[in-house]
């Protein structure tokens, strides 16, 4: 074995397997692993020969002649947590542990730098070499380390920058040093994504400051009298550059911007959130950027502020919010707010005709709204099925299904503007005679040429099919050729009119229908869900029967990621809707309890932006702009739910969990509507306010009442208030004017929450320690509340680390971690998914629009999918988004201790979607 090992103190000597073999041995003859004279037994003897062959394996496995001697510790401990030799590992953990302050007792510093350190120069981009400055790289270090756990030890950082480089490196290679030496670490101590994040800083530091013509050397004390004159100068730069829109040098007070600027704030990011900002939000010219994190948030929040009386005051208030990440807005608003082309709302939501004209033309909307950082819902049910009548040619239709591929493939061909992936979700309604090919459209076998592997697709569900279920009916398939109002009806009307066409098709009267048992489609529509994630479950009767706007239109479809339900009008309105979340663990008192009012502050804020963006937006389609103008939607919607679970030590498998959500999103909804009401007093109602269930006082928990006539009583939703507020005068408030026709929704907010550094939208935790995949790299996350936790209690150790490696992020399997702490630390497969509904029941019942809603099941079965999305439906829930199946990715355990990210590796199982997928990031 041609390797050698990089001692500590910089020398090298050859390998020896036999100081693998007398350290294992060593942990197994500890009395407290297996008894005094276990370690000589011919047993253990074959054990430590077999462990230490795996570690040189995984040595030769590597292409570095030189393998430094930590290393090396590191695979002995990888191979014993992978073999369930727990204990053992425990015992070499502390060895290496002792050895360790044994040398340092005898002075022998670990940190101290090798021998070759001052002999290294970096090549600077002119060519020329510049020695290593230790001094300097220790300052920027501790500068990182500023404030941070105890944990973080600033000197391995250096030290560990300093070995990765070599005499004559590029200066970049010392920037992807640091951030790789804190990078590796997160794991052991979550603190070190705020170093890493803080290198990044100072290398965006250099890359922006000499672009403006500043100094290329200040630290971020200096960036307070710094900032001002970057935000002035990248300005001035993007109007230049021609990105920037011209009236945020002219209408706005820089110098009074400038002082309002937070500096510290920057030290807020994690690595995952500021690397996110880096690769894709911050604005740059021939691919150098311009705008620093703090000038980032108040050019956006420059951007909403145009159309104030006092711009500059209102920008500074709606910075507060962003920049302090109490909420934030979605990531349209962030991309283009206050540039030339400020597309800032979210999801646009479109009826495709029954024509061929009308079809090209919707699939030409989504390409201009797709270009633009818009996602996109689409409503297809219009479009004849299979086998109708072509009047015009006199042949028989091929269906919805070859102009759902052309959909598709502009939705790969116009990627947002180069910037993330174009997403779109087609919706068909349960009864279309092409139901059963729509279900297959993910499918991975087949006809491809009929097949879309790239575009969402949903189920547009009324209650009368769940009804046929429950009673185990037949169901009818119609094409809308036939019975073209079946499309803008819903409730007893849908009823009445579905069941005149069965009489019909049984008279004779249409031909091209098709009847099935409702329990076979209703179980093909499950396995179809679980086999490919698509298409989801959204039921469209609790979408109309609560829809505010009931007297303004139809609501035929939610949007790309389920939590919008505007109405649609082909040819006439394009529904739009705009959005921003609330960071819940933000708005929460030291006891754990809901700071009331500062949410209400926060939320009056929020809804002024909001309202702010249907005005200044950029409409690539005149039915859009009509729309918007016409009911002016937003959805508020919140993140961080689960963080305030773990502030509250509650489990979210809870009654008292569900309490919770009940109370918190009550509140959301008084002052959301409370503000509305305000802004309309200010500006005026929204045009199609009048005949609208506000007008009428109706406010979205009393139209829960609408639900339960519409269904027959076949409804179980809690109807109770817990917050203690006086809705009657707020409704008697609305009564007189409301600025927007819909104000809540929660949606994913699966790239927000990552640059907020809280756990997304309502999402129970995935895992304790995962792989973030995202279109910015891979990224180790490891839950900063459960370390808190395990410290706090004197748990949390390198063992712990190995442990939550071994069970994939889980600490139900941990015997050392109480009972108490695993109820509230259970991951989203432990949680019954029952409790997810639960909870999404309450917060539906305070909502005008619906949210979006993953399900989780870890062993999953008809019976129990059938079970759980009737009881969805039945507790009042608009819409469900992904089917979450356990198995589709699973951590790679030889790779648990080398200081690599953790490889994430495809389980030979279907895949039913990515915990982080992108497309989801197109809401926010």
């Amino acid at each position: 074995m041609n390797v050698h090992v990089m001692k500590r103190d910089g020398s090298t000597v050859a390998f020896d397997r036999s100081r693998i073999e007398r350290a294992i041995l060593a942990a197994f003859m500890d009395p407290a692993v297996l008894g005094p004279d276990a370690g000589t037994s011919a047993s253990v003897r074959d054990k430590i020969k077999a462990y230490t062959d795996k570690v040189l394996a995984k040595i030769e496995s590597r292409p570095a002649a030189v393998v430094a001697v930590e290393d090396i510790q590191d695979l002995v401990e990888s191979v014993l947590m992978d073999a369930g030799e727990h204990k053992v590992a425990r015992e070499y953990i502390r060895f290496r542990d002792l050895q360790a302050e044994q040398r340092k007792a005898a002075g022998h510093d670990v940190s101290a730098p090798s021998s070759t350190t001052s002999t290294i120069r970096l090549k600077k981009p002119d060519g020329s070499l510049e020695p290593l400055d230790r001094k300097a790289l220790e300052a920027l270090v501790a500068e990182a380390a500023e404030g941070l756990d105890e944990g973080v030890d600033s000197g391995t950082i250096v030290n560990d920058a300093i070995k990765a480089l070599f005499d004559g490196a590029p200066a970049s290679a010392l920037d992807d040093a640091l951030i790789l030496s804190a990078k590796q670490r997160i794991e052991q101590e979550p603190d070190y994504t705020y170093v890493a994040a803080r290198f990044l800083l100072d290398l965006l530091r250099r890359e922006v400051l000499p672009g403006l013509g500043l100094s290329n050397v200040d630290t971020q004390a200096n960036m307070g009298l710094l900032y001002p004159e970057v935000l002035r100068r990248g300005l001035k730069r993007g109007v230049d550059a021609g990105m920037i829109d011209p009236a945020l040098l002219d209408q706005f007070n820089l110098g009074k911007l400038g002082a309002a600027i937070d500096p510290h704030r920057d030290f807020q990011f994690t690595y995952l959130g500021l690397q996110t900002l880096y690769d894709r939000y911050f604005q740059h010219e021939d691919g150098e950027r311009y705008e620093l994190p703090q000038t980032f948030f108040m050019r956006v929040a420059m951007g909403l502020a145009l159309n104030e009386d006092d711009p500059t005051d209102r920008a500074i208030e709606f910075y507060q919010v962003l920049s302090s990440f109490d909420a934030m807005s979605s990531t349209p608003t962030l991309f283009n707010s206050g540039t030339v082309r400020s597309q800032l709302s979210s999801c646009y939501l479109t009826s495709v005709p029954d024509d061929l004209f009308g079809i090209y033309s919707a699939i030409r909307d989504n390409a201009m709204l797709s270009k633009f950082a818009g996602g996109l819902g689409n409503d297809w049910t219009p479009v004849r099925g299979i086998g109708s009548l072509i009047k015009g040619t006199n042949g028989k239709s091929q269906g919805v299904v070859p102009f759902l591929k052309v959909a598709n493939d502009t939705a790969v061909a116009v990627n947002q503007g180069g910037r993330r992936k174009g997403a779109a979700c087609a919706y068909l309604e349960t009864w279309h005679r092409d139901i059963e090919e729509f279900l297959e459209l993910r499918k991975n076998t087949g006809d491809d040429r009929r097949r879309c592997h790239d575009m969402n697709t949903a189920n547009w569900v009324p209650d009368l099919f769940m009804e046929r279920v429950a009673q185990d009916a037949e169901w009818t398939l119609f094409s809308p050729a036939d019975c073209p109002d079946l499309h803008d009806k819903f409730g007893q009307a849908f009823r009445e009119a579905y069941e005149a066409y069965e009489r019909d098709a049984d008279a004779g009267k249409i031909r091209n229908f098709k009847r099935i048992p409702a329990k076979q489609l209703w179980r093909k529509m499950l396995t179809m869900l679980f086999e490919t994630g698509h298409p989801w479950i959204t039921f469209k009767d609790p979408c109309n029967l609560r829809s505010p706007q009931q007297h303004a239109g139809v609501v035929h479809s939610s949007n790309l990621c389920t939590e919008i339900t505007l109405n649609t009008s082909p040819g006439d309105e394009i529904a739009v809707c705009n959005l921003a979340s609330i960071n819940i663990a933000n708005h929460l008192t030291e006891d754990g309890s809901i700071d009331r009012s500062k949410l209400a502050v926060t939320v009056k804020t929020v809804m002024r932006m909001l309202d702010n963006v249907i005005d200044l937006n950029y409409y690539s389609v005149d039915e859009a702009r009509q729309a918007n103008m016409r009911h002016r939607p937003v959805g508020m919607g919140l993140m961080g739910f689960q963080d305030a679970l773990y502030v509250k030590s509650l489990p979210y498998a809870s009654r008292e969990a569900v309490v919770f959500a009940d109370e918190l999103m009550e509140l959301i909804s008084y002052y959301a509507i409370e503000a509305s009401a305000g802004l309309a007093g200010e500006r005026g109602a929204y045009q199609s306010f009048q005949g609208s269930l506000w007008s009428q006082g109706v406010l979205p928990i009393d139209s829960i009442d609408l639900l339960r006539q519409g269904r027959g009583g076949m409804l179980d939703m809690d109807e109770g208030s817990v917050a203690g507020l006086d809705w009657d005068s707020l409704r008697e408030t609305v009564k007189t004017g409301m600025r927007n026709s819909n104000v809540m929704a929660i949606a994913p907010t699966a790239t927000i929450a990552n640059i907020t550094g809280v756990t997304q939208s309502i999402e129970p935790t995935y895992a304790h320690l995962q792989v973030k995949s995202n279109l910015s790299g891979e990224f180790t996350v490891i839950n900063p509340s459960l370390v808190h936790e395990l410290k706090r209690r004197g748990l949390w150790d390198k063992v712990m680390v190995q442990d939550l490696k071994y069970y994939d992020g889980s600490v139900q399997a941990i015997d050392r971690i109480p009972e108490d702490m695993k109820a509230v630390y259970a991951c989203a497969f432990e949680i019954d998914s029952k409790w997810l509904i639960e909870a999404a029941s309450r917060r539906q019942k305070w909502i005008d629009q619906a949210q979006s809603l993953n399900l989780y099941m870890a062993k999953a079965s008809g019976p129990k999918l059938a079970e759980l999305y009737e009881f969805a439906w039945k507790k009042g829930l608009k819409t469900t988004y992904y089917l979450r199946s356990m198995g589709a990715t699973s951590t790679e355990k030889s790779t648990i201790t080398d200081h690599r990210l953790n490889a994430v590796q495809q389980a030979p199982q279907a895949k039913v979607c990515s915990i982080d997928d992108p497309d989801c990031q197109s809401c926010q």
